[in-house]
């Protein structure tokens, strides 16, 4: 199993519907930024947003065990292998997320509890 490089590509904001439903001032997500970095495999970076990855876990698992494109919508989504992008599942200010198989290999960072 290798990590995956998670690249935070793009915070938005739906104004539309953030006008119709969201709470007074809310903004675009203020938890993650632009550019940031972080590695995943089985487990949750340190630092990065809960509800995120529940939403991009199974793609980042998926490219740790070597999925190839073919594993993502029948191969007709993104063009360039090991590569999936991906957004958290927040409405009204989605996250975008690229998502890129690495060479770098994980290593359990806990002691299992028996």
């Amino acid at each position: 199993m290798n990590q995956v490089k998670i690249t935070v590509l793009k915070t938005t904001l739906d104004k539309e519907l953030a006008e119709e439903y969201g709470a007074e001032g809310l903004t675009a997500c203020p938890m993650l930024k632009e550019g940031q970095v972080f590695y995943g495999d089985y487990a949750k970076p340190e630092g990065f947003c809960d509800e995120a990855w529940k939403a991009i876990y199974q793609y980042v698992f998926a490219l740790a065990h070597g999925a190839g494109n073919e594993v993502f919508y029948y191969g007709d989504w993104i063009r360039k292998p090991g590569v999936a992008i991906c957004s958290c599942n927040d409405g009204l200010r989605p996250v975008i997320f690229k998502l890129e198989a690495t060479e770098k290999p994980s290593y359990i960072n806990y002691t299992p509890v028996r």
